[in-house]
């Protein structure tokens, strides 16, 4: 592989952290956890015109949760669009003809085509039930879509729009029945049943002839039988076939988490349905059919040939806890239509991306459409968990060449297998590539990468030819971007440090970037910020450099001890060490505050953060908290012996994985920690959800050590240190039970010094500035009473 750097203009100013010797805006916790208009609301979705001049975005109204769209051509020149345009205007993640001639638009569920050489508008369908998966059929004369379970294809000759596949989840009424003695016996002794019998089928066989004949009749359904549920389908752009995803009806018997409200407009409380918790189970197995739509033949594809399928990765663990022995294939999964199978825009091959209920194998298989039978082109293997990210996959225009990523090099790369099976890497090194879009011809991927650091995000392009590497931007911070119609610009979103997200646009061949907006308020761009310093942590523990963002006063006084606060953010595999503008903007205006007030603060990303490649997300494989706290022990020695970190006045807090590392900081190296704030924490890793925590910990029953290990509730009688719990009630994704579990251990433990605050009002994510300020009170002046003695 090559890499070829062009010389790029100067970085857009952005970032507006105080530089050396200016002394930051001084900032109030009552501001800093204010709504965030007053920031100026971020560029939010972004997408192109069809002409490629013209770019449209969506911005929340100022004092209002409703989203305006305005349109721009020239920079800083945003003009409101006004409803009477809403009719006429383009949408995100148009669906290209071969030749970009024309686009298929999907907006508010209705289906419309755009001819990109004179901009006329179509509208396909209007309809109360949404269209989906929107595709051009292989003559490029049809645009074909689903509504609910149903394939459609319109004409653009005709402007008719026909039925294709018609679905039902029903016992096929014209089949013959099953075998049955005493229906035979009657009909053979009773001559006027044999009769009537003779002409009913003779009746709807005439009836199926004629509707088949009749090309202005609809298709009749394709029966799947009354024991399954439709969960996906895909169909083949000629027409021939469809792929459909189906399991169990009524398969899956999880209970189904109920969340109380108890401050509600009736003054009643109320109740909802949420979530299932992680269980022995999991989710249902799903099976893949081939339909042949012209016979309406409906064929189960086996997944016997995938290699490895029958063997139980975790055959170690089963036996040791006396379970019984995986018997036949495990169990497998197909994520969404759109990230499991993609045909070849002929529809003459198709491919199928499939992983293993365990999550410790993922194949891609093309299918033997004649044959009915998967033929495996790719496994991915990992004895910890295969990542769902970094995982995308399709063809080449030429319909022949297959590209997709893999995670096998331990860091997610490009990859293009042709068809004689040979597989070639597109990228490689110690970074990754995400957001994959291809041009027009498919000569060139274009990608986010971030190889000259983990945190510093790019658009690159790879050749398919050669795999030479492109770096197209330099702005740092790059969040999305959207090749235009034409293929010769980019629109890219960006952010920085203490800059919401803003678009520009760049040469799809590299080159300066004109930046088309800036949406903050005069307020805030006035203000100077404490810069955070991207810092390299060394570790003890063999890890690579743990990344980290300080914040600290430009010039530590000599002689002086700062308390120090850790703060950790949430997600898990979630990366807050880049040049973005933080998830936690708040919280970074927070930690402006602490150093206003003689603290310094340590963010770190920590093993299992995302950007950082397979070693580094799998650290945590039946040990969550045990790598991640020995990061933050590396991180506080570090502030210690280089920036005068008081060791004696430590303290820790962050919200979901942030609070659940919260809890195992403060419980599990009590002398080190000694103030904490576990916001909206998981305590107990039986109860969260099973698609994530299962990758991790496998199951209970299976391995209920690595459970054990893993929970802060098993190390609740360890607490020692002063705690704030505090947790939305109606949170529905670490329910509220979490943070009620945990206080009923320490009443049972009678530990002093801990305090839960609930939040009758709030989720996950708290969204009323009153709640956000009463939580981050509670923390500062945790600290304060704690931290300062």
């Amino acid at each position: 592989m090559r890499f070829v750097l062009p010389l790029l203009a100067a970085t857009l100013a952005g970032s507006l952290a105080a530089s050396a010797g200016a002394t930051p805006t001084p900032i109030t916790l009552d501001q800093a956890m204010a709504n965030p208009d007053w920031i100026g609301n971020p560029v939010e979705a972004a997408w192109w015109g069809w002409d490629s001049r013209q770019v449209y975005f969506k911005q929340k109204r100022a004092g209002s949760p409703l989203r305006d769209t305005f349109q721009i051509a020239t920079p800083y020149a945003a003009k409101k669009v006004d409803d009477k345009q809403l009719a006429n205007l383009d949408s995100a993640d148009p669906v290209y003809n071969r030749d970009r001639t024309r686009a298929i638009l999907l907006r508010n569920g209705d289906l419309f085509e755009r001819d990109l050489k004179t901009g006329a508008l179509t509208q396909i369908l209007r309809g109360t039930t949404p269209a989906a998966d929107p595709q051009y059929a292989a003559d490029g004369a049809h645009v074909q879509f689903r509504v609910a379970s149903d394939w459609f294809s319109w004409s653009r000759g005709e402007r008719l729009v026909s039925p294709v596949a018609l679905l039902r989840t029903a016992k096929d009424p014209d089949a013959a029945p099953d075998a049955d003695t005493r229906r035979d016996l009657q009909l053979r002794l009773m001559s006027t049943l044999a009769r009537l019998k003779e002409e009913k089928d003779a009746t709807r066989d005439r009836r199926n002839e004629e509707r088949g004949a009749d090309a202005t009749r609809a298709p009749l359904p394709v029966y799947l039988g009354d024991k399954v549920t439709i969960d996906a389908s895909s169909l083949s752009p000629d027409g021939r076939y469809l792929l459909v995803v189906t399991s169990a009806k009524d398969g899956d018997k999880r209970r189904i988490g109920k969340l109380a409200k108890y401050v509600t407009e009736s003054g009643y409380e109320e109740t909802d349905d949420q979530r299932k918790r992680v269980s022995d189970t999991g989710p249902q197995a799903q099976q893949l059919k081939l339909v042949e739509l012209a016979t309406r033949k409906v064929t189960e594809l086996l997944f016997d040939t995938l290699p490895g399928i029958n063997v139980d990765p975790l055959a170690e663990l089963r036996a040791a806890h006396k379970l019984d022995p995986l018997k036949g294939n495990r169990g497998i999964r197909f994520e969404s239509r759109q990230e499991s199978i993609h045909w070849t825009a002929n529809g003459a091959q198709v491919a199928v991306m499939a992983q293993a209920i365990d999550n410790k194998d993922r194949w891609i298989a093309t299918v033997d459409l004649a044959a009915a039978r998967l033929k495996p082109v790719h496994r991915l293997s990992d004895a910890a968990w295969v990542n769902n990210r970094g995982n995308d996959f399709g063809w080449q225009p030429d319909n022949s060449t297959l590209w997709y990523q893999s995670e096998e090099s331990g860091y997610a790369h490009l990859y293009a297998m042709t068809a004689d099976g040979k597989s070639r890497a597109l990228t490689s090194g110690k970074w990754e590539t995400s957001a994959i879009e291809w041009n027009a011809d498919g000569s060139t991927a274009y990608f986010l990468c971030n190889p000259k650091l983990p945190g510093t995000y790019e658009v690159c392009s790879a050749s398919a030819k050669d795999g030479a590497l492109r770096e197209l931007t330099s702005l740092g911070g790059v969040e999305s971007f959207a090749l235009s119609p034409d293929g010769r610009k980019l629109l890219v979103r960006y952010s920085a440090a203490y800059m919401p997200t803003q678009i520009a646009t760049v040469a799809s061949s590299g080159g300066a970037a004109t930046q088309l907006t800036d949406t903050r308020t005069a307020d805030y761009k006035a203000r100077e910020w404490v810069a955070p310093q991207i810092v390299a942590v060394p570790s003890t523990h063999g890890a690579d450099p743990v990344w980290a963002k300080l914040y600290r006063p430009a010039t530590l006084e000599a002689g002086k001890k700062y308390p120090v606060v850790m703060f950790v953010h949430g997600a898990g595999y979630l990366q807050n060490t880049t040049k973005r503008y933080p998830v936690y903007f708040r919280e970074q205006m927070f930690h402006n505050l602490l150093v206003e007030k003689g603290y310094i603060v340590l963010d770190m990303d920590y093993r299992a953060s995302l950007g950082y490649g397979r070693d580094w997300r799998t650290a945590i494989y039946r040990q969550m908290g045990h790598p991640e706290l020995e990061d933050y022990i590396d991180g506080l020695n570090w502030l210690i012996a280089n920036h005068q970190g008081d060791a004696k006045n430590v303290g820790i807090y962050g919200g979901s994985y942030g609070g659940f590392m919260t809890f195992m900081a403060m419980l599990r190296a009590p002398e080190q920690f000694k103030s904490g704030a576990a916001l909206r924490p998981v305590t107990d890793w039986t109860t969260y959800n099973h698609e994530y925590t299962a990758n991790i910990l496998n199951t209970p029953d299976l391995d209920p050590d690595a459970y054990k290990v893993s929970s802060p509730i098993e190390y609740a009688d360890k607490l020692q240190g002063n705690l704030l719990i505090a947790h939305g009630m109606i949170d529905d994704n670490v329910f509220f039970q979490d943070s009620v579990r945990m206080a009923q251990r320490f009443i049972e433990l009678k530990k002093d010094n801990w305090e839960l605050a609930p939040y009758p009002m709030e989720r996950h994510g708290f969204v009323h500035p009153e709640s956000w300020y009463d939580e981050y009170r509670r923390i500062y002046q945790l600290f304060e009473r704690t931290l300062k003695q």
